[in-house]
C-alpha cells in the first residue's frame, strides 16, 4: 500500500472532520444532506458516464483509483541491474542465452524485448516496435488521468448547480421562513461537496496518476536503451553508465550496489 497517498487523503479528511466539529461534536449532522450529495456526486458520475465511450472503459477509469494506494512496482535502479545481468549473459554465452532469461522475466514489455533481440531483429524495428507499445501505454494512461482531471471539473460545476438550486428554492419561497434555512443549507453545502470531491479526491488522484505514468514511462525507455545496447554488443560497464543517466544523481549509488552485487 502506498502509505503517502492514504495518509494524505486520509489526513486531509481528518482535517475537515476537526474543522467541522471542534467547537461542536454534533455540528457533523449540519454538513450530512441527501439531496446535495445526490446532486453533487451523482450529478458528477453521471456525467462523467456520459462522457465515456463504453461503460466498460467508464468502470476501469474508476478502478483505476486502486493504483493511487498501490505501491509503485518500478524500481529503475533495480531494472538497470538486471540489464546489466543480461548484458553479462549475452556477453558470455551470445544472444541466444537470453532467451531462457526471458523466462525468469515478469515484466512483458522487456520479456518481448528480449525475444525480439534473440529472433535477430533489426534493431531499428526493434525500436519502432517498443516505442510504439509505449505510446499506446501512454495513450491509456492519459486517458485514466483525464478522466480524474475532467472529474475535478465537474465536481465543482455541479456543487454550483446545487447552490443555484437551493437559492432558486429558497427566493421562491421567501414569505415561508421555515424553508429558507433548509435550502440556503443545501445552496451551500453542494457548493462544499463539489470543492471537496475536487480537491480532496479527483486532482490528487490525477496527479499521482500522472507520476505513475512517467516513472514507468522512463523505465521502459531504460529497458528500449538496454536492451538494444546488449544487441548492439556494447560493454557492460559502458551499458551502465549510459543507463545511469536516467537516474537522479541520489539513486545512481544505489544502482552501482545493485550491479556490483549481481556481478559477485
Amino acid at each position: 500500500m502506498d502509505l503517502a497517498s492514504l495518509i494524505g487523503i486520509g489526513g486531509c479528511f481528518g482535517l475537515v472532520l476537526f474543522g467541522i466539529m471542534q467547537a461542536d461534536p454534533s455540528a457533523i449532522f449540519n454538513f450530512i444532506d441527501a439531496t446535495s450529495v445526490i446532486i453533487t456526486v451523482g450529478g458528477t458520475l453521471l456525467c462523467m458516464l456520459a462522457m465515456s465511450e463504453t461503460i466498460g472503459g467508464y468502470v476501469g477509469c474508476l478502478k483505476s483509483f486502486l493504483l493511487v494506494i498501490k505501491t509503485s512496482a518500478y524500481n529503475e535502479a533495480e531494472m538497470i541491474s538486471k540489464i546489466i545481468d543480461l548484458s553479462n549473459v549475452a556477453r558470455k554465452e551470445g544472444l541466444l542465452a537470453l532467451e531462457e532469461a526471458a523466462s525468469d522475466i515478469e515484466d512483458d514489455f522487456l520479456k518481448k524485448g528480449i525475444l525480439l533481440i534473440v529472433d535477430g531483429t533489426d534493431p531499428e524495428l526493434v525500436r519502432d516496435i517498443l516505442e510504439t507499445e509505449l505510446v499506446c501505454i501512454n495513450g491509456r494512461h492519459k486517458g485514466k488521468i483525464g478522466f480524474w482531471e475532467n472529474m475535478a471539473a465537474m465536481g465543482p460545476a455541479w456543487g454550483m448547480i446545487g447552490t443555484l438550486i437551493g437559492l432558486i428554492n429558497m427566493l421562491k419561497n421567501l414569505s415561508d421562513f421555515a424553508t429558507i434555512g433548509p435550502n440556503m443549507s443545501v445552496a451551500l453545502i453542494t457548493t462544499l461537496y463539489g470543492s471537496l470531491l475536487a480537491n480532496w479526491l479527483c486532482t490528487p488522484v490525477a496527479t499521482k496518476l500522472k507520476d505513475k505514468d512517467a516513472s514507468e514511462t522512463m523505465q521502459k525507455e531504460v529497458m528500449i536503451e538496454g536492451l538494444l545496447s546488449i544487441q548492439a554488443g556494447e560493454n557492460p560497464r559502458v551499458i551502465e553508465e549510459k543507463l545511469k543517466s536516467f537516474l537522479p544523481p541520489n539513486l545512481r549509488k544505489s544502482s552501482e550496489e545493485n550491479a556490483e552485487g549481481g556481478e559477485e
